[in-house]
């Protein structure tokens, strides 16, 4: 016979999720906003940025994408630069492979909701009951709001400006550090392969294309790997 409490302590974990999810769907939406305003501003069609944000969902990559287009490359171009840049979502997906559940409708649409702030929320949290429920509640209110941002900012066009000279562009990454601040606190092993990951996106940052960086940083991972074999 099913318990009482148990319905009660289930939404409110739901809750708890959707209430620590929101900054990051606020967020997403800023950013969505600015990458619509962008691309339509120059010079691309509305349904561009609109139908890229729905099928393709990269974040990042989008940028870097309508940044090759609107730099004058081909679209062979700015798909490979997207797809060079998106390819550390491999790495989020198996971190997250046994949150999707059965079924292969379940894991083709958790794939499509792979992103660096589904994955970092989902993680934090204390049990795999709960980080399931984290990565699913955090990823489509994600990909609702970021969808939503996108189609505002690009109807809107070149009337909104830059949101990044509010500094807005800042909400994600300062997100992202509140996310995984608490598995660095527990793992002394992480720290040193973030620092070593970070200390490398600082050093080639410089150097390579943007988003780059944060692809290459995923070495750290390496260390990481080696302590825990060592152990």
């Amino acid at each position: 016979m099913r318990s009482p409490n148990r319905t009660p302590r289930i939404s409110a974990v739901q809750r708890t999720l959707v209430r620590d999810s929101s900054l990051v769907w606020l967020a997403s939406g800023v950013v969505g906003v600015s990458f619509g305003a962008i691309s339509v501003a120059g010079g691309l069609p509305v349904w561009l940025p609109v139908a890229m944000s729905v099928l393709v969902y990269a974040g990042s990559a989008q940028f870097s994408a309508v940044g090759v287009l609107l730099a004058g490359g081909g679209p062979f171009a700015a798909a490979a630069t997207g797809l060079l840049l998106n390819t550390r979502t491999v790495a989020f997906g198996l971190a997250v492979a046994d949150l999707l559940g059965p079924g292969r409708a379940a894991r083709l649409l958790g794939a499509h909701l792979v992103t660096d702030e589904t994955v970092a929320f989902a993680l934090a949290q204390p049990d795999p009951a709960r980080r399931r429920a984290a990565f699913w509640i955090s990823g489509l209110g994600l990909f609702v709001v970021w969808n939503l941002g996108v189609l505002a900012g690009a109807l809107a066009g070149g009337a909104l400006g830059d949101t990044a000279a509010y500094g807005l562009d800042a909400a994600f990454p300062a997100v992202l550090v509140a996310l995984v601040l608490p598995a660095l606190r527990g793992d002394a092993r992480l720290r040193r392969s973030a620092a070593l990951g970070a200390a490398l996106a600082l050093a080639l940052t410089p150097a390579v294309p943007a988003g780059v960086p944060v692809l290459l940083a995923l070495a750290g991972l390496f260390l990481y790997g080696r302590e825990r074999a060592a152990v």
